[in-house]
């Protein structure tokens, strides 16, 4: 049994590192469903009200509220499967959380990208307002994620994943650190 956790910063290829999980068949637990799901059992919106409930979450239950909430979901997949990614680690009472609960068998990746790809990758997507249209810019996310501890989650990872080449190479990288285990992945 191994649970995988995902850090990185905005754009860093977390999601789709999940997407390569999902696609070799590797059970994904993606944090933000808990909070989407939340904000649907307030009868809100999950694309507006996003941020606020991941907030009252947290205020209500405590700063490890989405990890607990998570943990039903990650025990879940591993009734099926040997490995299990989690999606959406913002901190490092998360991290904490998740150590306890999984000792030895939780590893944290940080998936590590240049600000310049990140930004296009961003850019691509267009989730987002960019600055220019009234948004945050790359720095103030960064500073905003940073802010919910994701530098100190970042410090405690066991391995740090490089998506600084092309988006096959750096699948690669995900599909052989899930095939492979943790010791073999390249970094």
């Amino acid at each position: 049994m191994t649970v995988i956790g995902i850090v990185g910063l905005p754009g860093s290829g977390k999601s789709e590192a999940a997407a390569v999980a999902r696609e070799e068949g590797v059970p994904v637990v993606t944090m933000g469903d808990v909070i989407r799901q939340a904000c649907r059992d307030r009868g809100l919106d999950p694309a507006t009200h996003h941020g606020e409930v991941a907030k009252q979450l947290r205020e209500e239950n405590g700063p490890a509220a989405i990890a607990e909430a998570s943990l039903p979901h990650i025990e879940e997949g591993l009734e099926d499967a040997d490995i299990v990614v989690v999606d959406g680690i913002r901190s490092d009472v998360e991290v904490e959380r998740f150590r306890e609960a999984f000792g030895d068998e939780f590893v944290l990746v940080e998936v590590d990208a240049p600000d310049e790809a990140r930004a296009e990758r961003l850019d691509v997507r267009g989730r987002d307002a960019s600055a220019e249209e009234g948004g945050e810019s790359l720095e103030e996310r960064d500073e905003r994620e940073l802010g919910f501890g994701m530098g100190e989650a970042m410090a405690m990872a066991d391995l740090t994943v490089a998506n600084d080449g092309t988006l096959e190479q750096f699948q690669n990288r995900i599909r052989r650190l899930l095939s492979e285990g943790v010791d073999t992945a390249e970094r």
